[in-house]
């Protein structure tokens, strides 16, 4: 077993050096800041971020970007997603042997449009990395980190590449599955969070089970009338990075994106929501990228629209579910069917 470099001392880049670690990997975890760095070898603990977890011995926390990468085959990013082009931009100066490249963030970033994988490959040059590598699913660091079962899927062009990640994660509690769908497992974990801010807005303002259904069968069938738009393939949709996914961050109060939601729900602000919960809520971010690419692919997505306006513009969340319920009649069935004919057209 080698060394493994996580970029990412948050709670999921913490959870995925955990299975690293069970795995018989010396795992050498980044972060960008020295005294958290000190406190994670200090206590073997992340408490901020999972808290009550003892760390495995061969996880060694560092702010030495240099040290960290040095003499790895596999480098894992688990940062946010604003913060990817930095990272990269440092990470380059320090990579002196090509590696393989798997990033676990959900996001896409606004005004471009570019997936993570996008915004990698620009940053890093081509001969630096045999392939980048997505790793997305139903998962969630707190019960990653208690070895509780997860499955989750990876994906890369080069589906060999995408198997040598399968191997270096795959355990007893922790299934990896592999999908020849990059675009459609990137879009399907960073969509999918918008959706859960709209879940927990929902549950904020106290509706019950049957708005959460629809509003997550109504936000699949967006997340994959934008996907399908873009070239995914809708079946990805239909699996652990699509629904799975879906399932959980809509469900959960281990969520940051169902907890923020259910405070605006609630009527708080998004500025005073972001500053208590002290810690990235993707779907923010992708939310106003998502209602961008909707307009430029002329996709139709009312939900996220509806979103957006809380978010961006002050709506009332109230008033959103009343201009969503009220929209045009529509048939269940033309949003699948324009799905499918997109599919064979291209």
């Amino acid at each position: 077993m080698g060394k493994v470099a996580v970029l990412g001392a948050g709670s999921w880049g913490t959870a995925l050096a955990i299975v690293l670690a069970d795995n018989g990997h010396k795992v050498h975890l980044w972060s960008h800041r020295e005294d958290h760095a000190s406190e994670i070898n200090r206590t073997r603990s992340n408490e901020k971020y999972l808290k009550g977890i003892t760390l495995p011995s061969s996880i060694h926390a560092s702010s030495n970007m240099g040290s960290v990468v040095n003499g790895v085959e596999h480098i894992i990013l688990v940062t946010p997603t604003q913060a990817i082009r930095e990272v990269c931009k440092e990470l380059v100066s320090h990579v002196s042997e090509k590696v393989i490249i798997t990033h676990a963030s959900k996001g896409i970033e606004p005004v471009t449009y570019k997936r993570v994988s996008e915004i990698i490959s620009e940053e890093i040059p081509r001969e630096y990395y045999y392939d980048i590598v997505v790793l997305s699913g139903p998962s969630h660091a707190e019960e990653v980190s208690l070895k509780h079962p997860t499955t989750v899927t990876v994906s890369a062009e080069d589906l060999t590449v995408a198997e040598k990640v399968q191997d270096l994660f795959i355990n007893e509690q922790f299934r990896v599955y592999t999908s020849p769908d990059l675009v459609g497992v990137e879009l399907g974990g960073s969509l999918k969070n918008i959706i859960a801010l709209g879940a927990g807005i929902s549950d904020g303002l106290g509706f019950g089970d049957n708005a959460k259904a629809a509003l997550i069968t109504r936000g699949l069938a967006e997340i994959a009338r934008l996907g399908t738009s873009m070239g995914a393939n809708p079946l990805t949709f239909s699996g652990l990075t699509g629904i799975g996914d879906l399932i959980v961050t809509c469900t959960s109060s281990h969520s940051r994106n169902w907890r923020a939601g259910y405070k605006l729900g609630e009527g708080s602000k998004l500025d005073k929501v972001l500053a208590e919960m002290g810690m990235v809520v993707e779907g923010v971010r992708t939310t106003k990228a998502a209602h961008q690419l909707s307009k430029k692919q002329h996709v139709d997505m009312p939900i996220t629209s509806g979103i957006y306006q809380i978010l961006f513009e002050g709506a009332n969340p109230r008033d959103v579910v009343t201009q969503l319920m009220t929209r045009i009649r529509r048939h269940e069935m033309e949003d699948l069917t324009n799905i499918l004919d997109d599919q064979m057209n291209n």
